[in-house]
């Protein structure tokens, strides 16, 4: 007498293919990651030497004040105000780290409006970007 199955007998199997979809998700979310980590390289500078100068944390925002004035962050030329709306747009202005990377030709009223651009959004602490003298 032979037996009945109404189940087969089937071998357990490895699924491939959602590895392979986790593994690239995996992937991808560590290359943005580390992207993020990348600090903004800005523009080409000629900054101004100090011979007390110090090594800051990685700042949130670093601004470029040019030779003609021009305020620039993040790849945007900015306004004075807009440069307040948009540091007051990234959070609590209160924690933002900013250092200002002004050209050493730059006239000394333009780096100074940077300044009270970021005191009105509320930033506390604000770093100059200087080059350590020979």
């Amino acid at each position: 007498m032979t037996k009945l199955r109404y189940f087969e007998e089937r071998r357990g199997r490895i699924e491939i293919i959602p590895m392979i979809d986790v593994m690239l998700f995996l992937l991808v979310f560590f290359i943005i990651v580390t992207l993020q980590m990348i600090p903004d390289a800005g523009l080409s500078l000629e900054l101004p030497t100090s011979s007390e100068t110090t090594h800051l944390p990685h700042p949130e925002f670093t601004i470029n004040v040019e030779k003609d004035g021009t305020v620039t962050l993040k790849g945007q030329t900015l306004t004075l105000d807009a440069l307040t709306e948009m540091i007051k747009a990234d959070g609590n202005p209160t924690k933002t780290t900013i250092t200002i990377a002004s050209d050493k030709a730059t006239p000394f009223e333009a780096f100074v409006h940077v300044m009270d651009a970021c005191r009105k959004a509320g930033v506390t602490d604000i770093g100059v970007a200087t080059q350590p003298a020979n």
